[in-house]
């Protein structure tokens, strides 16, 4: 393996030592390519964070196989040097050998604070960029340089005018590339020594992709006003002429080249995908160009068929493969939601030849996705926290928030899929036109029921360490607060309520007018319910969504959390999909737990039993679960339901049930 993890992996060695001990500030160890291959290897892999959480874990899970005899390789990583291993526990140090790995080792001749703030990810064209200037010492402002062009390739000095700017923030915000603040600092400073960009905007739209974007829609129908003008055969008016910009929230030219070579190639793609909006243009017969009359409101039907077509194309180029990171599937599950969200429209019907292409899509991602997560799964938990990976990440990140003296607030909505946020997304923007909306995706725990991954959110660890509570939630308020208690946050400070999404809302505003209140966490289970009770198959989840949802209870919690100076953060436990019944099993009280897509069993024996009747079920290897949990998952989209039965259920590993929104109401409301 000719990359940086080749020195890394080969210092682990199969039953040298059956626990090893690594210090590992940099997060190196925690790369989901190394973990994979560590995990090829034969070694599991833990953090050390909470001492007693830890010794729990340490003692039934790895001890107790020990002690009986059996094989098995640990390794346990601290986030910290060398040094922070002198804080281990004593037995550890004795039994265990020791490591340690950096970034400073890695790359030399490079600043270490601008190569730190680098995700893992960026370090493969990093080091083979390297490669090439061996022995070479950069400071800091050259390795910024260096590695905004190797890295990112953004040279600075090639950016000369309003296209060169506007087609690298194109590539930068559609990838959704992710660039440390130090180094968009540098190249802002580095922009503004010029005259040319001098009244833009760009420590909004460079850093911040929900910035540009705004910067670009409220310039679309200027430039289409000027498309008519060219095309009634007026004098055109050039990009880098200004006009007045009006109202406009972001400072910068009127015009902008939309119609330039290198930029119109992302246009309609950013309309497909909702990341632009189309606006109305009374003209639009008169335009023949594609790109541009996906940005243009005209026959409803037409302007809904070009985008279905246009989420199908898209979806069909984006599909991860087996080998994708899993920022990949994140993104991609952002738009297969928007895809699903027209496909299951109760309200719109779907041309023949485009059912038969969705169909035939779903069937390779169920494939791709379900082969990704044998593979890689079991190395996303142990992922850094920032930015959130998993849901039990989440807390970890809010906790930065609080740590700066403010408020927040975590809304669980239990069971909503990234296609049921959407159709909620669009009513809230009826109804709240000024709410401004964050939205990235996490991953849920597997199986993708409720006791498990509802747990991990408030509990903020895996479920290796809540083996007692593992089939029910009446543990949540207690791990919620000893979370924020390990925070430094005390109990009175943090608060916790359930079972909202219907009625009036005093018991909210009774919990919010604690005046010590820091941290809430609030679970909505209204979706839950819905799907619980769906007859109706997907559709009829939108419908359902739709229905709640204008009924206002959303809209009023999220205003009256924003009246409260709350920062408010939404997610989900799981997601859900429509599944076809092959049969109920017949286990008896043998499963600890009888859903719908999944089963869990306390012994791999009575799970083997069942999965003779179901020979394509899935035996999840449950990564980051306790001993004495044996999941057994549905295939495809089958169910553990009467034969032929139509329901929307959760447990099982399809992308709509693993990849959750993640989604953050803007302080701002603009």
């Amino acid at each position: 393996m000719a990359d940086w993890r080749a020195s890394i992996l080969q210092a682990f060695v199969p039953h040298v030592a059956r626990l090893t001990l690594v210090a590992d500030p940099d997060d190196l160890l925690v790369e989901e390519i190394i973990q994979q291959g560590l995990r090829e290897q034969g070694f599991e892999v833990m953090r050390y964070e909470e001492s007693m959480a830890f010794r729990f874990a340490y003692e039934s899970r790895f001890r107790a196989r020990w002690d009986r005899g059996e094989q098995g390789d640990l390794v346990v990583i601290l986030t910290g040097d060398a040094s922070t291993l002198k804080t281990l526990p004593f037995d550890l140090l004795q039994a265990g050998r020791s490591l340690s790995f950096g970034l400073a080792a890695l790359f030399p001749g490079l600043s270490y604070p601008v190569v730190a703030a680098l995700e893992r990810a960026d370090l493969d064209p990093l080091y083979q960029a390297m490669a090439h200037h061996p022995g070479e010492t950069m400071g800091e402002n050259p390795s910024k340089d260096f590695i905004l062009r190797q890295v990112f390739q953004i040279a600075p000095e090639l950016i000369r005018d309003t296209a060169d700017l506007l087609r690298m923030l194109m590539r930068r915000h559609y990838r959704n590339q992710r660039i440390p603040p130090s180094l968009d600092e540098r190249l802002i400073w580095l922009l503004r020594q010029r005259n040319q960009f001098e009244d833009w905007a760009l420590e909004e739209i460079i850093p911040s992709r929900r910035a540009f974007f705004g910067f670009l829609q409220e310039r679309w129908p200027l430039f289409l006003a000027r498309l008519l003008e060219r095309l009634e055969g007026n004098i055109w008016m050039s990009s880098d002429e200004h006009v007045p910009s009006y109202g406009m929230r972001f400072a910068g030219p009127a015009i902008l080249p939309f119609d330039h070579d290198d930029i119109h190639v992302y246009m309609d793609n950013l309309f497909v995908e909702g990341l632009l909006k189309p606006v109305p243009f009374p003209h639009a017969k008169r335009v023949s160009l594609n790109w541009v009359l996906a940005g243009i409101h005209h026959d409803p039907e037409a302007d809904r068929k070009r985008r279905l077509e246009g989420l199908l194309e898209q979806c069909q180029a984006l599909l991860p493969t087996e080998e994708s990171r899993h920022r990949a599937w994140q993104q991609f599950a952002q738009v297969w939601g928007q895809l699903t969200r027209m496909m299951h429209d109760p309200e719109r019907s779907v041309a023949q030849n485009a059912q038969e292409t969705f169909l035939a899509l779903r069937t390779r991602l169920d494939t791709t996705f379900q082969k990704w997560m044998e593979k890689r799964f079991a190395g996303l938990h142990n992922q850094p926290a920032i930015p959130p990976v998993m849901l039990h990440h989440i807390p970890r990140e809010m906790a930065r928030t609080v740590e700066q003296g403010e408020k927040i607030v975590l809304v669980v909505l239990d069971g909503m899929a990234i296609e049921q946020w959407l159709v909620m997304r669009e009513v809230l923007a009826e109804q709240r036109p000024l709410f401004a909306f964050q939205e990235e995706a996490v991953f849920a725990w597997v199986p993708t029921i409720t006791s498990l991954s509802r747990q991990a959110i408030f509990s903020g660890t895996s479920p290796l360490f809540f083996p007692s509570s593992l089939h029910t939630t009446q543990q949540e308020p207690t791990v919620w607060k000893r979370f924020w208690a390990g925070q430094g946050v005390a109990s009175t400070a943090v608060g916790y309520l359930k079972g909202l999404g219907d009625g009036p809302l005093a018991s909210l505003e009774e919990l919010l007018d604690n005046p010590r209140l820091r941290v809430a966490g609030l679970v909505v289970d209204k979706i839950d319910r819905i799907m619980h009770g769906m007859e109706l198959g997907s559709a009829g989840m939108q419908s359902a969504v739709r229905q709640w949802t204008r009924q206002g209870f959303m809209a009023g919690m999220l205003d009256l959390l924003h009246s409260r100076g709350f920062q408010v953060v939404l997610t989900s436990d799981h997601g859900n999909v429509e599944a076809t019944g092959m049969g109920r099993a017949a286990e008896g009280v043998t499963a600890d737990v009888r859903g719908e897509r999944c089963r869990i069993f306390p012994d791999p024996t009575l799970r083997s039993a069942i999965r003779e009747r179901y020979p394509d079920a899935m035996a999840w290897p449950a990564p980051g679960l306790p001993d004495g949990c044996h999941p057994l998952l549905a295939a495809g989209r089958s169910a553990f339901a009467s034969k032929g039965c139509r329901i929307v259920g959760h447990g099982g590993i399809a992308l709509e049930e693993v990849i959750v929104p993640l989604i953050r109401l803007d302080g701002s409301r603009s």
